[in-house]
């Protein structure tokens, strides 16, 4: 049978800019066989420009300016690398990263904005740059939540984008309540060069309107937190000084050795570089052929262009040429729902503008807010069952790809019972002990099915995942094999790859003091991965052991499942940003178990890492060995950023009901979003200790001193081991 076909050459989008927005979501829509899509972003979501300032004044919220990275990506059925990129290796072929290895290419592709920042400026530090926009949407809101009553703004730049940014400001701090004072510096003689004189008329009236001062002339010399010097020695009061004083490059280009036009990318009508691998467009570019101002409405049109070239690099095609139009429309917000217009130097103004550029924007905007599903139908002539068996949600990742715990024990059931002497105990715990001496050998072993194409980032995950048993259980990890299953790529791609993979790896096994001696690789449908792990001890904490009167101790937030279910189903999540939501749960993943296993282990009656069946039938085991009941506060659960709205969305694993199942009868609770989270598969997850109730308290200090969202979740209680949750 055929499976999927072989990767063959690598296409990398280097930021997250309009236009490879645009690149991703048409790719999905129909992707070139054979071609493994990377995007490299420092974020999980990329803001859209033209609603900046329609956030700033109050009219949209975060969300609705956000473009969310790993969602496309995930329709794209692209690698997202969250990183920021610092140069590129044009004779290596690598785009060289700022936190981890580089990342190789075929093709690239450079779309990353501009910054505003004024790196000439003394005290440029104590100002805010408008670009890139993330940062600044964040610290405006964190300034308007202080509310000033007289709030002293200064706004550097008296640009179109410096006077859109003042006007909304103003509105926005008066619509609070405050009585604002806004500065608009201008270095030179008249404010909004290039603008016609009938919108230029029209903004300086609305300026004046809002009570915006507006600075010709002024050069301001040095900012500081409170003030901002001119030239002329003149100081102005800031609580909040803004940078929009035009377009900066991003400095790493320089150093590319590309052909740039005033440290901007220098390309030509098919959007190639100097370097025929390497395409640009968005405001990084320059048109060297058509030279035209910085505006996202390029960007937007270049996209078609600069996928059809791309494909074409990727494939042996024709390229086309980008013929960018010699003026367009500029709707320019003037704080309140009213805009003023500009085209062939014409003056038009008024709230039906501001609903026009609201309605295209928002239009752009709901082209990343869903995507068409592009599943395959199931053929005319199937087997019974078929259509069951596939289920209405796309099969998990990671733990949530595992057998359920009824169909694992009937089938471990029928194992034989060991009968080797130094065999202290096999299946029932987290893993195999063996006898070594005075002390114990620990073996353990554990596989995921990868939900991520970052194969580094998925190797982190699963390492920590597989060394959790061996912490677990009291012991320092020893040795690791690796057992990887990648898919059909190129030989020189499947290299990199298992470079990426045991180099990440090792990073992880090494930090915890155990070598990686080798392993087993083959070729299949997709990445899989796994390791098989060894640790010594000298004295076995078990599941079994604990006590009634134990404090129950959790060292991490619970979530991976449903977090790893929504994205990779790709459904939008009502007021969540979901890429930022699985951001935060990667970095919470990656996370060892040993120093928390370290302050835990010495008091621990009983421990246990939590993972596949989720909180409560991992609970339930320990009960059951130790033959207690357990209480359990639900409040007291921590949970992952995000996890209880998704789960309260319909979110949830595809083990989660055979976990649900597994529990039937054992577990006492009132159903909600919350409780669901009990029983949802963790990958990489915490650690469940039973400790005695007078040392829980400074246990979990201890956890949250080194940085655990730990916390007391309940307590063991004499009886039947059942579970009775409450809260």
């Amino acid at each position: 049978m055929q499976g999927p076909l072989p990767l063959v050459q690598d296409l990398v989008l280097i930021g997250g800019g309009h236009a490879h927005a645009l690149v991703l979501r048409m790719w999905g829509m129909d992707p070139l066989p054979g071609v493994r899509l990377t995007v490299i972003n420092p974020g999980p979501v990329a803001p859209y420009t033209g609603m900046l300032p329609g956030h700033i004044a109050g009219h949209y919220a975060r969300e609705d300016l956000m473009i969310d990275l790993v969602r496309l990506a995930r329709f794209a059925g692209a690698r997202v690398i969250l990183d920021r990129a610092v140069g590129i290796d044009r004779e290596a072929k690598r785009v060289i990263l700022g936190r981890r290895d580089p990342i190789g290419y075929d093709v690239a592709s450079i779309d990353v904005g501009i910054a505003s920042d004024l790196p000439q400026l003394a005290g440029a530090e104590h100002a805010v740059a408008a670009k890139p926009l993330g940062a600044y949407a964040e610290m405006w809101q964190s300034f308007v939540a202080r509310r000033l009553p007289q709030p002293k703004l200064v706004v550097i730049g008296a640009g179109t984008g410096g006077v859109e940014l003042a006007m909304a400001s103003a509105f926005r701090l008066k619509a609070e309540g405050a009585s604002p004072e806004v500065v608009l510096l201008e270095r030179g003689e008249a404010a909004l060069p290039g603008l016609g004189e009938g919108a230029r008329a029209a903004l300086l009236a609305r300026l004046d309107s809002l009570g915006v001062r507006l600075m010709t002339g002024a050069e301001p010399a040095r900012v500081e937190a409170e003030r901002v010097v001119l030239a002329d020695g003149r100081e102005l009061a800031s609580d909040f000084t803004l940078s929009v004083a035009g377009a900066q490059p991003q400095g790493w280009l320089r150093a590319t050795g590309l052909a740039l036009h005033e440290g901007f990318v220098s390309v030509g009508p098919e959007l190639q570089t100097s370097d025929p691998a390497i395409f640009a467009a968005g405001d990084c570019a320059h048109l060297s052929h058509a030279p035209r101002p910085k505006a996202g409405v390029f960007a937007v049109r270049e996209a078609p262009i600069l996928l059809h070239n791309l494909r074409a690099a990727l494939s042996g095609g024709r390229m086309r040429r980008y013929r960018p139009q010699r003026d367009y429309l500029k709707l320019i917000s003037c704080g309140g729902k009213v805009a003023v217009a500009d085209k062939f130097g014409k003056r038009l103004e008024g709230r039906w503008l501001w609903q026009l550029k609201d309605r295209i924007d928002r239009k752009f905007m709901e082209k990343f807010a869903s995507y068409p599903a592009m599943t395959p139908d199931l053929p005319e002539v199937a087997a019974t069952g078929l259509r069951e068996a596939l289920g209405a949600k796309p099969l998990c990742g990671g733990c949530g790809a595992k057998v359920g715990p009824g169909d694992l024990s009937a089938a471990l059931s029928h194992l034989p019972a060991p009968v080797r002497g130094d065999v202290v105990w096999g299946r029932g715990d987290d893993a195999a002990v063996l006898r070594q001496g005075d002390g114990f050998q620990v073996l353990t072993t554990d596989h995921l099915r990868a939900f991520t194409h970052d194969a580094a980032l998925m190797a982190r995950i699963t390492a920590v995942h597989a060394t959790g048993d061996i912490w677990a259980m009291g012991a320092a990890p020893q040795a690791a094999l690796a057992q990887i299953t990648l898919p059909r790529m190129a030989p020189r791609m499947q290299a990199e790859l298992l470079r990426e993979i045991m180099e990440a790896a090792s990073e992880v096994f090494s930090a915890a003091g155990a070598d990686v001696l080798g392993g087993h690789t083959s070729i299949g449908a997709e990445l899989t991965l796994g390791f098989t792990v060894t640790g010594l001890a000298e004295r076995i904490i078990a599941k079994g052991g604990a006590r009634p009167g134990d404090a129950l101790v959790l060292t991490k937030a619970l979530g991976t499942g449903v977090v790893l279910a929504a994205e990779m189903a790709g459904q939008p999540a009502p007021g969540l940003m979901l890429g930022e939501v699985v951001e935060q749960t990667y970095r919470r993943m990656v996370r060892p178990l040993g120093p928390a296993a370290a302050i835990l282990a010495p008091e621990a009656h009983a421990m246990t890492d939590v993972t596949g069946f989720g909180l409560a039938g991992h609970l339930l085991e320990m009960l059951e060995a130790s033959g207690c009941a357990g209480e359990l506060d639900l409040a007291s659960v921590p949970l992952l950023p995000g996890a209880e709205r998704l789960s309260a969305a319909g979110h949830g694993s595809s083990l989660l009901p055979a976990n649900r199942a597994s529990a039937l009868g054992r577990v006492r609770l009132t159903d909600s979003p919350r409780a669901a989270l009990l029983f949802d598969p963790q990958t990489a997850g915490g650690l469940l200790a039973a400790v005695p109730a007078q040392a829980a308290e400074r246990l979990v200090a201890e956890l949250r001193a080194l940085g655990e969202p730990a916390a007391v979740i309940g307590r063991v209680s004499e009886g039947a081991p059942i579970l009775t949750v409450t809260g």
